[in-house]
């Protein structure tokens, strides 16, 4: 049974229960809006979990502490030949739902998904009925994780208000609600990661969109990561990304007190680092001035205290909102590119010896620092021009092997896979393939003086020494081009 890749395993693995072809059954879903469950109740109540980690599952975002996103073969059961052979086994409509981006989870026979509308639903795994249905009261976009207590398995889930739900993950009964910030903008838009009896919860916000109003005063939101007992939803500690409170600053064009400093959402699950009791967190950027030295930045808490232990700035001055594409009163004047990191940092051990956490960037960089230097810089490679809607914003994965950024550019996506040959790439200097986009960055300085967005440009200018320039450098061949012909969009594979 050979592997499969580590992309595959966060896009199709964590469904495969759902979709595996040897049970052609095909419940009808019903429109959105009804009121029943799509795929109908279950005839009978939900069973006990039995070991349910034991068998194949995809639990929280990225499976493990570590966030590698990465489901080996033996767990999955399924085989890269197989894939061809998958067809659709059943579908689930969410009522009052139009769209749904949360990712589902898959443990014990079950899938546990949130939705649009606020609800959070337990499906069989095998024909797609609904064990039960839980009203979080607020959309639900990020994974659920499960996690075993005394009285039996539970299921935890963030909301848009900033509220974490417990919820029995038999029944579906509700076991208690903690709100871990109580600004009206906050949300939770990653999954908790539960280490032992402790839920580590990262917190974001919609802020950055009410800024486009001229008369919001903006801004005072600050992300932070939050630590939870997970028997009681009891506060042990709270950090704060950004380390000073908000203050009035000066007032915006439109007669309105602007606010700072701001931002710096973790937008993505932590990662736990077992053999230092660490926990890692991404950050995005500021939403207002003046510019932080966390944002766009890896930073390093103590998990048992949630003390700061160092953070690592890879963008510096990206204080943004939406307000400044149309240059409104309360865009900053910093005016960054919009650089923030989307996704959790994957903690990897490297061939020799040593350990990485690798993140991938809106500017379509993806870095790795070293988690027992203090974070110092090992490696950076661009997989993409980047942009606000470009880039690497989710969906990084690695096994113990190689480690994949998928590269998002507007107004579509690329993921190109090639091997650097046969020859381990060294770590200190990764791998940048594509070309030198100097006719689109000149295009795109262009509308920067027209106050139009200019990410790419931006990013060129803040970090010339990215610039891809097929630098591809493998042991016994340097300076070998990857790719053959450069690519207008890029994903690129690192060995390490």
């Amino acid at each position: 049974m050979k592997r499969l890749t580590p992309a595959l395993g966060g896009a199709i693995l964590a469904l495969a229960l759902m979709v595996w072809a040897a049970d052609l059954r095909k419940p009808a879903a019903e429109e959105a809006g009804s009121a029943s469950p799509p795929g109908g109740a279950c005839p009978n109540a939900a069973p006990a979990f039995t070991d349910p980690l034991s068998a194949p599952h995809w639990n929280g975002w990225g499976v493990d502490p570590a966030q590698s996103r990465f489901q080996p073969a033996a767990m999955a059961g399924l085989a890269a030949a197989d894939v061809p052979r998958l067809k659709l086994k059943w579908a689930f409509g969410f009522p009052g739902a139009t769209f749904a981006f949360a990712q589902p989870t898959v443990i014990g026979g079950r899938v546990f998904i949130g939705s649009q509308a606020g609800k959070v639903y337990s499906l069989d795994a095998s024909i797609g009925c609904a064990y039960w249905e839980f009203d979080a009261g607020a959309l639900v976009r990020a994974a659920v994780t499960l996690g075993p207590t005394p009285a039996g398995w539970t299921a935890y889930v963030g909301d848009r208000r900033g509220n974490l739900h417990a919820v029995d993950a038999v029944t579906g009964k509700a076991l208690w609600t903690t709100q871990v910030d109580d600004h009206p903008a906050a949300r939770i838009t990653g999954a908790p990661t539960l280490v032992g009896t402790t839920l580590y919860v990262p917190v974001s916000s919609t802020e950055e969109a009410l800024a486009t109003n001229p008369k919001y005063s903006c801004c005072s939101f600050r992300g932070s990561v939050v630590a939870l007992e997970a028997s009681t939803g009891k506060v042990l500690w709270k950090s704060y990304t950004v380390a000073e409170e908000p203050r009035p600053g000066a007032m915006s064009s439109a007669g309105v007190q602007l606010m700072g400093p701001s931002g710096a959402a973790v937008w993505s699950s932590p990662t736990f680092d077992a053999a230092k009791d660490m926990l890692y967190v991404t950050t995005g950027d500021n939403y207002s001035d003046p510019p932080t030295g966390m944002s766009d930045a890896i930073l390093a808490f103590e998990a048992a205290f949630g003390t700061l232990a160092w953070s690592r700035q890879i963008t510096s001055g990206d204080a943004f909102n939406v307000a400044c594409p149309a240059m409104g009163p309360n865009c900053p004047a910093a005016r960054g590119p919009d650089f923030d990191f989307g996704s959790s940092a994957i903690l990897v051990s490297l061939a020799n010896g040593k350990r990485a956490l690798i993140a991938g960037q809106k500017s379509g960089v993806v870095t790795a620092v070293d988690p027992d230097r203090g974070g110092a810089i090992l490696w950076q490679a661009r997989v993409g021009h980047g942009g606000a809607l470009g880039g690497v914003q989710w969906g990084s994965a690695a096994d113990e092997h190689l480690c994949r950024g998928i590269g998002h550019e507007p107004p579509r996506g690329a993921v190109r896979h090639r091997r650097c040959a046969d020859h381990p790439v060294q770590p200190e200097h990764g791998v940048a393939v594509g070309r030198q986009p100097r006719r689109r960055a000149a295009r795109a300085e262009a509308r920067d003086r027209r106050g139009s967005l200019a990410h790419a440009a931006s990013g060129l200018r803040r970090n010339p020494g990215l610039r891809p320039r097929a630098i591809g450098r493998c042991h016994g061949n340097p300076g070998r081009r990857v790719l053959g012909r450069p690519r207008r969009s890029l994903a690129r594979l690192f060995r390490r």
